[in-house]
C-alpha cells in the first residue's frame, strides 16, 4: 500500500502541484477582495481655490517677496570658520606636588591646541570677491580658517581683509570675480513697522529667508561695545544668521544681521529666537567696510561730550518741549565741544540739519563722519535754541570715560568694579526713581573688595558721601578710596549703605 501511494504521487505530481498553486492564488484574491472591500479609497476633494480681488493682492505680493528673494540670495553666502586655542595640560599632573607620587608618569596625553568653529552668514559686497560679515563670526579677526559657500554651492577659502570689533563688522576676500552683488540702502529712511526680510544660515538651514517688520530703531545696550545704534525686527533671526542682510522691501541691504535676545543666554546667545533680533544700520556698516578695505582701519568722527537719551521727566527739567534730542552730561576738556562751547546741560537736537532722536542716534552720526568734519550742531540752552559749529576729531582707541565706562583703579578699595553712567534706559530696566542719580555697576571682579557687597545693577549714589552722578565723579573718588569706603547704593529702587574695606566688608 505504501508503495502504492508514492507511485501515485510520483505520476500525478504535476497534477497536485497546480492544484495546490491554485488554491493558494484563491485565498491569495480573497484576501485582497476583502482588503478592498474593507478600506475606502481616498478621494481628493475637487472644485474652485478661494478667488477674488483680496486674493489676487496677496498673490502679487507673494510675487514680490519672490522677486526679492531672487534679487538678494545669490549674494548671500555661507561662511564656516575655525580659530586654533591653546589648551593647558591637566591640573592634575602638571602639579609638581602631586606629580612626585606617579615617578615618570605624566598622565595621558592631552592635546596642547583645539579648535573652536563657527557657522555664520555674510553677504558678497563686490563682484570681485569682497564679503561682509560679523567680526564674531571670525572670531573676532582670530579665525585661521575660513570656508565660503555661494548659494551655487561653490566653496572657496577666504582671508580676512580687517575686522572692527566696536561695531561687530568684518571684511573678507575670496579669490573669484563677476560674483553677485547686493545692492545697498540707506538705513536713516527705515521707520518702525516697515517690512524687512533677514537672509542666512540659521542652525546649518542654508539660505533661509525670513520675513518680519522693524520693531524699533536706534537701540542700544545689546553689545558690549563703546557705541551701539541698532535695528530691531521680529524677522526670525537664529544662531547662524549673524553677518547675514537686513533687506528692505526694495531689495536693499539696510543691516547686517547680528544678536537677538534668546531664551536661555540673552543678546548674541544660542537660545531660540524669542522674536527680537538686532541688526547694524547699513550707514555704519558701509563706512566701516569702505575704511577697512582702503586703510586697514576706521577713522571715526569725535565730539568728546558724553551725552544720554531724554525721558519725559528730564525733557520737561531742561525745557525741552519733547523727548528728542541727546542731553550732553559731560564735556571733555580741551575736546571738541568744549572748543564750540558746548556745556553740560545743553540738549542736541539737529546734527547737520538732521534730527536727532536720542543718544545712540547721535552718536551714529557722529562716528559716520570723518575726523576732521566740520558740522553744525542745533542746540536748546535752558530751552532757548542755538546753533554751533564743532570741528570733529579722530575717536580715540580707549575712551572709556567719555563713552560713559570707567573701572576702579588698582590699590583702591574699588578695584574691579566696573561702571558705566546711569541713562534713561538703564534707569527704567532697573526701577531706579529719577531723583537718584549715579552710575550703574556693570561687574566686580571675584578679587575685588566689593565682591561679596555690591552687585551688578546697583547704582552708586556717593562714595564717602560726596556725590558720585558720573564715571568722572567714579574715577575721582574711588581713585581716594583707601582702606575703607562708605557708599551710598540704590539697588532696584530701594537706598541703603555699605562700608567696603580692603580687608573684606562690614
Amino acid at each position: 500500500m505504501h508503495l502504492f501511494r508514492k507511485q501515485f504521487f510520483r505520476n500525478h505530481l504535476f497534477g497536485v502541484s497546480l492544484a495546490v498553486i491554485s488554491m493558494a492564488c484563491l485565498a491569495l484574491t480573497s484576501v485582497v477582495s476583502f482588503s478592498q472591500r474593507t478600506q475606502p479609497k481616498l478621494v481628493l476633494a475637487t472644485g474652485q481655490a478661494v478667488d477674488g480681488p483680496g486674493i489676487n493682492r496677496l498673490e502679487q505680493l507673494d510675487k514680490a517677496y519672490e522677486q526679492i528673494t531672487n534679487a538678494v540670495l545669490p549674494a548671500v553666502v555661507n561662511i564656516r570658520t575655525t580659530q586654533v586655542i591653546r589648551a593647558s595640560q591637566s591640573p592634575f599632573f602638571s602639579n609638581p606636588m602631586l606629580r612626585q607620587f606617579f615617578g615618570n608618569f605624566q598622565g595621558p596625553e592631552v592635546p596642547q591646541q583645539q579648535s573652536e568653529h563657527a557657522l555664520g552668514t555674510g553677504v558678497i559686497v563686490s563682484k570681485n570677491g569682497y564679503i561682509v560679515t560679523n567680526d564674531h563670526v571670525v572670531f573676532w579677526g582670530k579665525a585661521k580658517d575660513i570656508k565660503v559657500m555661494l548659494s551655487d554651492r561653490r566653496t572657496f577659502k577666504a582671508r580676512i581683509v580687517g575686522s572692527d570689533k566696536s561695531s561687530d563688522i568684518a571684511v573678507l576676500k575670496i579669490d573669484a570675480s563677476n560674483l553677485p552683488v547686493a545692492k545697498w540702502g540707506n538705513s536713516s529712511d527705515l521707520h518702525v513697522g516697515d517690512i524687512v526680510m533677514a537672509f542666512g544660515n540659521p542652525f546649518g538651514l542654508n539660505f533661509t529667508v525670513t520675513r518680519g517688520a522693524v520693531s524699533a530703531i536706534g537701540r542700544s545696550g545689546v553689545e558690549r561695545h563703546n557705541f551701539d545704534n541698532y535695528i530691531q525686527t521680529d524677522a526670525a533671526i537664529n544662531p547662524g544668521n549673524s553677518g547675514g542682510p537686513l533687506v528692505n522691501v526694495k531689495g536693499q541691504v539696510v543691516g547686517i544681521n547680528t544678536a537677538i535676545l534668546s531664551g536661555n543666554s540673552g543678546p548674541g546667545g544660542q537660545g531660540g529666537f524669542l522674536g527680537i533680533g538686532f541688526a547694524i544700520p547699513s550707514n555704519i556698516v558701509r563706512h566701516v567696510m569702505e575704511d577697512l578695505v582702503n586703510t586697514g582701519k576706521v577713522s571715526r568722527g569725535y565730539l568728546g561730550a558724553y551725552v544720554q537719551s531724554l525721558s519725559p521727566a528730564l525733557a520737561k527739567e531742561f525745557d525741552v518741549p519733547n523727548a528728542s534730542g541727546a542731553l550732553v552730561q559731560n564735556v571733555e576738556p580741551g575736546g571738541p565741544a568744549a572748543k564750540a562751547g558746548i556745556k553740560n546741560g545743553d540738549v542736541i537736537r539737529k546734527f547737520n540739519g538732521q534730527a536727532v532722536d536720542g543718544a545712540g542716534n547721535l552718536i551714529s552720526m557722529v562716528t559716520e563722519t570723518d575726523p576732521g568734519t566740520t558740522v553744525t550742531l542745533g542746540l536748546l540752552r535752558n530751552g532757548k535754541p542755538i546753533s554751533v559749529t564743532v570741528t570733529l576729531s579722530q575717536r580715540p582707541a580707549e575712551i572709556a570715560s567719555a563713552s560713559g565706562k570707567a573701572q576702579g583703579p588698582s590699590g583702591s578699595v574699588l578695584s574691579g568694579v566696573s561702571v558705566q553712567n546711569l541713562t534713561a534706559s538703564l534707569r527704567n530696566q532697573l526701577g531706579i526713581p529719577q531723583n537718584v542719580n549715579g552710575v550703574v555697576v556693570r561687574g566686580v571682579a571675584q578679587n575685588s573688595p566689593a565682591a561679596t557687597s555690591l552687585q551688578q545693577g546697583d547704582v552708586i549714589e556717593s562714595i564717602d558721601r560726596h556725590p558720585v552722578r558720573n564715571v568722572e565723579d567714579f574715577n575721582r573718588l574711588a581713585g581716594q578710596a583707601k582702606g575703607q569706603v562708605l557708599l551710598r547704593v540704590n539697588r532696584q529702587g530701594m537706598g541703603m549703605y555699605l562700608v567696603i574695606s580692603s580687608g573684606g566688608n562690614q
